[in-house]
């Protein structure tokens, strides 16, 4: 992890979960949707392209993982996955779990009305469910 510092914008936007092998797994701060994102701790990696072989086979292994994890802890209709990067350059994967009654459904989450945070206790809960399963 030599060299790695988290972007400060998902560092303000996130809180941590937890650490797999390759990246930190970080919450959104926002209560509408249960929202994960993955963080590669290879400094520099802009793309998923930007990754060795292997280093990309552990990331799409542990988007699955985040994505099994997220699925239990908030039950939801659809995952949606994306590398978007267009506002935060920092190599990120955004796993959101997605009801049909969210705010935003159908359409995407992004640009979709302001974050609402988290109850007293709440986000901690999800972040330790999160952890019992990512880290058992």
């Amino acid at each position: 992890m030599s060299g790695f510092a988290l972007d400060p914008r998902l560092a303000a936007d996130t809180a941590p979960v937890c650490d797999l092998p390759l990246s930190s797994v970080r919450l959104m701060r926002d209560a509408r949707f249960p929202w994960a994102i993955l963080v590669p701790h290879i400094p520099g990696a802009v793309e998923i392209a930007d990754l060795a072989t292997a280093d990309r086979r552990t990331l799409m292994e542990e988007v699955a993982q985040v994505s099994q994890a997220l699925r239990r802890v908030a039950p939801c209709d659809k995952l949606n996955v994306g590398a978007l990067g267009n506002i935060v350059a920092q190599l990120h994967v955004h796993v959101v779990a997605r009801r049909r009654d969210d705010a935003a459904w159908p359409g995407p989450v992004w640009g979709s009305g302001g974050a609402v945070p988290y109850a007293e206790g709440e986000l901690d809960r999800i972040i330790d469910a999160l952890r019992a399963i990512l880290r058992p």
